[in-house]
């Protein structure tokens, strides 16, 4: 079951929950991983958007629905779904840059490391 701690604003899923998520064609799967990462295995259908310059390349990101980022230890997805819920606020109110879109309002979840 994702979990949702009040001071982000993005969910976290484990890697079975991340595995039951990609085969919902509706998820936008992105790897923040670098593309030599990539390059060696990366899910399928993934998009590659590497972390530094997912905010940059803000436009590419779904405007609705579920984002899954993915990545090998979770910092960078953690980063790259606080970037989005930035870009995600910015676009729906242009006077503030950054703000928190507050419990339930982000979609985008990171995937959790496994154990």
């Amino acid at each position: 079951m994702p979990t949702k701690d009040e001071r982000e604003p993005f969910y976290r899923v484990d890697v079975a929950e991340a595995k039951e998520m990609v085969k919902d064609p509706s998820v936008a799967v992105i790897d923040v991983r670098d593309p030599h990462e990539y390059q060696a295995g990366h899910v399928p259908e993934a998009t590659l958007i590497p972390v530094n310059s997912v905010f940059a390349r803000r436009e590419e990101l779904p405007k609705d629905g579920k984002i899954l980022f993915v990545c090998k230890m979770g910092s960078r997805s953690a980063l790259a779904a606080e970037m989005a819920a930035a870009a995600r606020s910015a676009s729906r109110h242009p006077s503030r840059r950054m703000r928190s879109n507050g419990p339930g309002r982000m979609r985008a979840v990171r995937v959790m490391n496994s154990p």
